[in-house]
């Protein structure tokens, strides 16, 4: 059985049948001629009858691409480089079925998988090639299936290599660099009434400026403010709309309209889905259309691609320990720190901690503080519920990742590690999630095919320089952004959901009521849940609010989404 949805384009030639979902560009000019002739499926089936897979090399933006045989022998899916447009299958003795959304991939019962479950509350977000249901799979990015005869195939088409050289033209990479991203705003805000988020961040910043270039006007941004301590960061999007002049519209989210937002978002994904800033982004986006935008551009993607975030600076930290003799290390310095009581002095505490954590290897140590691994999982999970797992499973496939990426630097080893587990898995479907359920496109001039392929060729040392972040980012739009912005510590769009739920009725009332409901799954421990409620949450609301956030989210999902044909497999 073969079965579609939300291909934009379909063309039928040779007895194969062609479709696609997204705009892709193509880089072969016959086949560019024949996708502003015909459609982009026209242009896929001609660009496949030339090349072949190969014809995938020359694809960039967003897409996903399908060739079908029309009397039903075999198929190809293939994804665009981070899956932005996604694409669901079954493939069993029936026969091979597909949709854009793994709830709408055709299945005669749909079975909730426990392990997706538990990858679900390991990671806030269910990593590809998983999804919740028991036999469909996710499509990752940059990948192809081949089905034939019955039997299916999965690879990659796409593999990220990293070039790392040791010195580069700063002057001439700076001018490419500026060039690219002009080039993908123009790109991406063609024919549409377009807008962008403005958080005050580099990469939002970087985006609304150049928008307004690109118009030759004020451009339309939209920012999310909370009026809770230290969540707050209007006030450089506010430096930023000044800056570029930009017609800045502002909106600070209450609890009130998490109250309404929580159902909407967390039933309108096709898989439960814990980033809590879905939720924001959503309200930031349904604010635009009601402004009369169609299309919004999003920053999503520079601290990926250019060494941004904060953990890249600390695993570097880590590194040093590598550089210490092995007879220092494991001869003094591990007994040293190992002694009773060298944990009451602050400065020796943090040499245990440093020392503790060091002498893991990548990737685990980035999990080192995730929060099943601190709370301990026979604390949180019921004993029947952890029998059915594969615990291992997550640090498993973070450790093949890890290892598959074509690099030799730590720093680029993490990006390539993030372009998975941060962009595909988590911040890109938070964001086309969002804007969807608000009615309106998303493009990501930051993750142009250009722009990711122009970081690959950057030496390592550009992205992390000493310790600091993301340092050809910040010097080659220095003078364009605003200085304030470029110093700026990293923060986003966080939410103060644990803060409120202890301080407004109707939220913690929402929390109660449905980690009350999750009690009763056989998922979680109801003395745990307990626990969470009366005691972690009031003393930690920052740290245990997330907990408490993406058990909220997965039973609302549950409650939408398991009835009638589907069943839980506990």
């Amino acid at each position: 059985m073969l079965a579609h949805r939300s291909a934009h384009t379909v063309y039928e030639r040779d007895g194969l049948l062609s479709l696609v979902a997204g705009t892709p560009r193509f880089d072969d000019p016959a086949v560019h001629d024949t996708a502003i002739r015909e459609g982009a499926a026209a242009a896929w089936a001609q660009a496949w009858a030339s090349h072949g897979e190969a014809a995938l090399n020359g694809m960039h933006g967003r897409f996903c691409v399908v060739m079908v045989a029309t009397d039903g022998s075999r198929a190809l899916l293939a994804s665009d480089r981070f899956a932005t447009w996604p694409v669901c299958y079954r493939a069993d003795a029936h026969g091979l079925a597909f949709a854009d959304r793994a709830d709408r991939v055709p299945a005669t019962q749909r079975t909730i998988s426990t392990q997706a479950i538990f990858e679900y509350l390991f990671f806030h977000a269910i990593p590809a090639p998983l999804t919740i249901f028991d036999g469909i799979a996710r499509l990752p990015g940059g990948h192809l299936l081949h089905w034939q005869d019955g039997q299916a195939s999965c690879r990659p088409w796409w593999t990220p290599r990293f070039a790392e050289p040791g010195a580069a033209d700063f002057a001439t990479a700076r001018e490419r660099f500026l060039q690219i991203i002009d080039d993908g705003v123009r790109r991406e805000a063609d024919g549409h009434q377009v807008g962008a988020f403005l958080s005050g961040g580099t990469d939002s910043s970087t985006v609304a400026g150049m928008l307004g270039r690109a118009l030759d006007a004020p451009a339309r941004c939209h920012s999310i403010g909370f009026d809770a301590s230290g969540y707050d960061e209007m006030e450089y999007a506010r430096i930023a709309a000044r800056h570029f002049g930009v017609d800045h519209r502002e909106y600070y989210v209450t609890p009130d309209d998490l109250l309404d937002g929580i159902p909407r978002v967390a039933t309108h994904y096709d898989q439960p889905f814990g980033n809590s800033s879905a939720v924001p982004a959503w309200i930031c986006a349904s604010r635009a259309r009601e402004d009369g935008i169609d299309k919004l551009l999003a920053g999503d993607g520079g601290d990926e691609l250019f060494g941004g975030n904060t953990r890249y600076a600390k695993q570097r930290v880590f590194g040093v320990y590598d550089g210490i003799p092995a007879a220092l290390r494991r001869g003094v310095l591990e007994p040293l720190f190992a002694l009773p009581g060298v944990g009451r002095a602050p400065l020796l505490k943090k040499g245990a901690s440093y020392i503790e954590q060091a002498r893991v290897p990548m990737p685990d140590r980035l999990q080192m503080y995730n929060m099943l691994l601190r709370l301990g999982m026979d604390t949180v999970f019921e004993a029947a519920f952890l029998a059915t797992v594969d615990r291992d499973a997550p640090l498993r496939d973070q450790r093949a990742v890890w290892q598959a990426a074509e690099a030799e630097t730590l720093i680029n080893r993490m990006l390539a590690y993030d372009w998975k587990y941060t962009l595909a898995d988590n911040d890109l479907p938070k964001v086309i999630g969002s804007t969807q359920l608000a009615g309106i496109d998303v493009g990501f001039p930051l993750l142009s095919d250009e722009l990711v392929d122009f970081s690959t060729s950057l030496p390592p040392q550009w992205k992390l320089k000493g310790l600091t972040l993301r340092w050809f980012f910040k010097e080659a739009l220095r003078g364009f952004l605003p200085d304030a912005i470029i110093t700026k510590k990293k923060h986003g769009f966080g939410l103060p959901f644990g803060v409120w739920a202890c301080q407004h009725d109707g939220l913690g009332k929402l929390a109660a009521d449905a980690l009350g409901s999750l009690r009763g799954r056989g998922i979680v421990r109801p003395a745990f849940i307990d626990d969470l409620l009366a005691i972690h949450l009031p003393a930690h609301p920052g740290y245990y609010g997330e907990m408490v956030w993406i058990l909220t989210m997965l039973e609302f999902w549950l409650r939408e989404h398991q009835s009638g044909n589907t069943v839980v497999a506990c």
